[in-house]
């Protein structure tokens, strides 16, 4: 099948028991005002703030969920719909709040950063192809804020600012740039204006074509404010959750998904997509699956592929699973099959929280649990995508294969 080309509306859901498990679990994280962060067993963390990208995940499952057509799930993304266009939103300058109090009621860090804005673009998308009242204009604002201050006129994007927006961050991350790819897609789809996919073109030309390219695509994720990589930030810290010193191998598998879900929604892609797509993917097996000798993908590795912290994430499995599941729709071959039924293994045999709900999110170097760089079960958003995508076409996005009825059967998941 190539890339262009739209699988047929089938009988076969996209629901799997799988997937079902992950929204039983996901429940409980809806609280009086938006969606807060679980503990290993499901329940709301006391005393736990609310990221606010942790209310804009949870919305997407929960919109995509009630594509599916879920009991329960539209009234959950209707939820955190309002949760973000009042509690998380700043009334005064704009944008959203990176985190809210226990109570949400105060923001704990009023700073506005481009990871967050990029998935509640997300959310306001998915909600808005799932007819969530109120979604559509969520989505407006969110793509305004997003064009007026985390989009610079060379179309890459501004990491963070203060409150107000008026002082920049001295620094530049491919994580926020990733997401923002991720979200623009849906964006585009929804709204109906291929001029965002250009953009989100755009940042991984750069970034992937460009400078992941150019260091045999070991993708460096920390910059100065000009793109400069800095290969030795938070050497200090390296695991840090969101900007760990090094390579991430996971993030290389996420971007291979996201450069075969571009190719698909352009109508003239550049041939490089495809052919990077493929390099990301087996760089990141290369340096990051049984990299230290025992299953599982190592967190980060060092410039040279040494393994650095060898914890084991639950999200780096997901996503491998659904960029062996894009690769395979792409290409048709079958060793990418084969890799996702081996991670598949893996996620049963070592994250499936068959007890408590979910899975683990954090396993240590013996896949043991562990909470090192994560603690509890913050969201369902990377598992529930493992269950979901792999069913439906590379374009358009989720929210709009499912709006309208478009799957694929999977037999092998």
């Amino acid at each position: 099948m190539s890339a262009h080309e739209r699988p047929e509306a089938t009988a076969v859901p996209a629901l799997t028991p799988e997937g079902v498990r992950l929204l039983d679990f996901a429940r409980a994280a809806r609280v009086e005002r938006g969606f807060a962060w679980l503990d290993d067993r499901g329940r709301p963390t006391p005393g736990g703030g609310r990221p606010t990208w942790v209310a804009a995940r949870m919305t997407y499952v929960w919109s995509l969920a009630s594509q599916l057509g879920v009991a329960g799930a539209s009234a959950l993304a209707e939820h955190g719909v309002r949760a973000l266009a009042t509690d998380h939103r700043d009334p005064v300058h704009g944008g959203w709040y990176d985190a809210l109090d226990a109570r949400g009621d105060e923001p704990t860090d009023p700073g506005k950063r481009a990871y967050p804005h990029a998935f509640v673009a997300l959310a306001a998308a998915s909600a808005a192809a799932a007819g969530v009242p109120g979604a559509r204009e969520l989505l407006a604002e969110a793509a305004s804020v997003l064009e007026a201050h985390f989009l610079d006129a060379d179309g890459r994007v501004v990491e963070a600012y203060d409150r107000a927006f008026t002082t920049q961050e001295s620094y530049r991350g491919a994580n926020a740039s990733m997401h923002m790819v991720e979200a623009l897609l849906v964006v585009g789809d929804v709204l109906d204006e291929p001029r965002w996919h250009q953009t989100a073109l755009g940042i991984a030309e750069h970034l992937i074509h460009g400078v992941a390219r150019h260091h045999d695509f070991l993708l460096p994720e920390h910059y100065s404010p000009d793109w400069e990589p800095l290969p030795d930030y938070h050497r200090e810290r390296p695991d840090d959750p969101f900007r760990p010193y090094g390579c991430t191998p996971g993030h290389l598998l996420e971007w291979s998904r996201l450069l075969l879900q571009l190719e698909a929604a352009l109508p003239q892609a550049p041939a490089w997509l495809p052919d990077d797509a493929r390099h990301l993917f087996e760089t990141a097996i290369r340096v990051g699956w049984e990299a230290d000798g025992a299953p599982g993908f190592v967190y980060t590795v060092d410039w040279d592929g040494t393994p650095v912290v060898r914890s084991r994430m639950h999200w780096v499995v997901a996503e491998a699973i659904g960029a062996a599941g894009a690769l395979h729709l792409r290409t048709g071959e079958r060793v990418f099959r084969h890799w996702s039924d081996t991670w598949w293994a893996y996620a049963r045999e070592h994250l499936l929280d068959l007890e408590h709900g979910s899975w683990h999110h954090e396993l240590d170097a013996a896949n043991r649990p562990a909470a090192t760089v994560w603690t509890g079960k913050p969201d369902v958003y990377h598992a529930f995508q493992a269950t979901v995508l792999p069913h439906l076409p590379l374009a358009p996005s989720a929210p709009e294969a499912l709006r309208a009825g478009t799957s694929r059967p999977v037999r092998w998941l």
